[in-house]
């Protein structure tokens, strides 16, 4: 299941067999002259089956959506052995229940995804990559609304990391430069695209100076090219390389909260963390244009391996209190598996629950589709 099937560039459809790998797909529309948006850390190596099956989100999710929002029509092997053909590359088609979005996300409780119609739009004719300092998640918060707003919704990437992440990136990879000059709490990676070339570097620079003059933004550079705009990204990206190779485990808690509260659950966050394991490191980095935050713990400088390990489910439930406290959930984009399922029932209404037992028993009674997964 390795074929890309079809690209039309009239209908801005690709159509790509499970096994495809996502940058695969994504040169596929490349040469097709379109742009496939989903874009992740892991794109060389993972597949389309298992980003729509996991929902996957990555850096774009702000202006494109995640997984689910890029698909039009799947094709998918039942429990029972039946195919469902449901390969269509329809915009609209109220029809009855939106089956294919069953599928996308479930994890492969339901069924095996073997093919996917997804979405392609125009190719960007100009990129603007800027790094900035700023000194508060509050200021960042306003910095996503005048970019978008300034930009008419051309921010494509709005990535947040605290200082503790850029500290630890520039730690473990010391040929990086740092990108700015002054030292901030927090710094935000933006990136804009547009389909008219000449017009958006102009307009991003007005939009910084208005942010200047409002004092959220207090240090920046704007890419110059290309490799200057992967330099900026590098940073960002080894991020989870970095925690890797520091000495302490890392606890991970991949949540979500509304825009509105990202301030609110950091400060929360942090406060419970320091009181649970003083001197512990938050390295809190991710998507924040769609209210995703990598909320990742090290050990204090020093602490003993053992030791600390044992903190790490109290530490994982302490955070998710704090993201239920600001209507977050425990999971934004890396699902729930078997780590994450018994929490998973305290978190979700009985309803919803029952609902997802419901919709399960209907397509897989003899629970054959990755057992002890999710439910």
């Amino acid at each position: 299941m390795r074929r890309i099937r079809a690209v039309s560039p009239e209908d801005f459809t690709l159509t790509a067999e499970a096994g495809v790998t996502l940058a695969e797909a994504r040169g596929a529309a490349e040469e097709a002259g379109r742009l496939l948006p989903l874009s992740i850390g892991s794109e060389g190596t993972c597949n389309i089956g298992g980003v729509l099956s996991t929902n996957a989100g990555g850096v774009n999710v702000i202006r494109y959506g995640n997984a689910r929002d890029l698909v039009l029509g799947l094709e998918a092997v039942l429990p029972d052995g039946r195919i469902w053909h449901g390969l269509n590359s329809l915009r609209k088609n109220n029809t009855g229940y939106d089956l294919k979005h069953l599928f996308v996300g479930a994890e492969g409780t339901l069924g095996i995804v073997t093919a996917a119609v997804l979405k392609l739009f125009p190719r960007p004719a100009e990129r603007v990559t800027t790094l900035l300092a700023v000194p508060s998640a509050q200021a960042a918060v306003s910095l996503l609304s005048l970019a978008q707003e300034r930009s008419g919704g051309g921010a494509t990437s709005f990535e947040l990391m605290n200082a503790a992440t850029v500290d630890l990136v520039l730690e473990h990879f010391p040929d990086l430069p740092r990108p700015v000059e002054t030292r901030a709490p927090f710094y935000a990676l933006i990136e804009f695209s547009s389909g008219m070339k000449g017009t958006l570097r102009g307009v991003v620079e007005s939009l910084l100076e208005t942010a200047f003059e409002d004092e959220i933004v207090t240090d920046g550079t704007i890419a110059e090219s290309e490799a200057q705009a992967e330099g900026l990204w590098t940073i960002r990206h080894n991020a989870t390389e970095a925690m890797k190779n520091d000495p302490t485990y890392c606890v991970k808690c991949d949540v979500s909260v509304p825009i509105r509260h990202v301030p609110g659950f950091l400060k929360d966050a942090d406060a419970a963390v320091e009181r649970e394991a003083p001197g512990a490191r938050v390295i809190a980095f991710g998507h924040m244009g769609d209210g995703n935050i990598h909320y990742d713990i090290l050990g204090p400088e020093g602490a003993e391996d053992a030791a600390w390990r044992q903190k790490a489910s109290r530490l994982e439930r302490i955070v998710h209190d704090v993201v239920a406290e600001h209507e977050g959930s425990i999971s934004a984009e890396h699902g729930i598996g078997q780590l994450k399922r018994e929490e998973l029932t305290e978190r979700k209404s009985a309803v919803e629950m029952d609902m997802m037992r419901a919709i399960k028993a209907a397509l897989d009674p003899q629970g054959l589709m990755n057992p002890g997964k999710l439910l």
